[in-house]
């Protein structure tokens, strides 16, 4: 489980100082839950969110023990470091909008073909109950020859979930290599 602490001041100086102590900065947050301004060793972070087997994973902040699903986060513009991190409880029953990562699998028959492969979508938004969506979409490219695509309403939901993107928006696609 991940531990984090409460900032008891949200004010840009005490951040700057978390961040040079090796902190990342959280907000946590959800539908009839209270806010909580929060703050996780960074490489401790980044490793559980590496590992995780499900969508949701376990914090304890303060005295607090919750499920939390990655909403948003935020990169250093020069080093790529992650620098925020806004994340949803996941509360059992209620319906609230999610973002399941994309995992493609085989190689594309547009690679021999002169094309790449790019993936545009890499976290459609899904709407449902935290124990109905799914926690990954796993494409499988092999059959995309050059300019084809796979688009948002190729990928199969459960019943209880809706997809909040547009049907005609690609997720994946191979494309001609300049």
């Amino acid at each position: 489980m991940l531990e984090g602490i409460v900032r008891e001041s949200i004010g840009k100086g005490s951040a700057k100082q978390l961040r040079r102590d090796g902190y990342l900065i959280a907000n946590i947050y959800a539908r009839g839950v209270e806010n909580i301004h929060a703050a996780f060793k960074q490489g401790e972070f980044i490793r559980t969110v590496r590992n995780k087997e499900t969508l949701a994973f376990p914090i304890k902040v303060g005295d607090k023990e919750l499920n939390v699903v990655i909403q948003e986060y935020q990169l250093h513009p020069v080093n790529g470091d992650i620098v925020h991190v806004d994340l949803l409880v996941a509360v059992p029953g209620q319906v609230m909008d999610y973002l399941v990562p994309v995992f493609t699998t085989g190689t594309p028959k547009g690679l021999k073909n002169k094309g790449v492969l790019v993936v545009t979508k890499r976290r459609p938004k899904i709407r449902g109950a935290i124990e109905n969506v799914p926690n990954k979409f796993v494409l499988d490219v092999s059959d995309l020859d050059r300019d084809d695509s796979i688009l948002v309403r190729d990928i199969d939901v459960p019943e209880s979930c809706r997809k909040l993107d547009r049907g005609d928006v690609s997720v994946c696609g191979v494309i001609k290599a300049r």
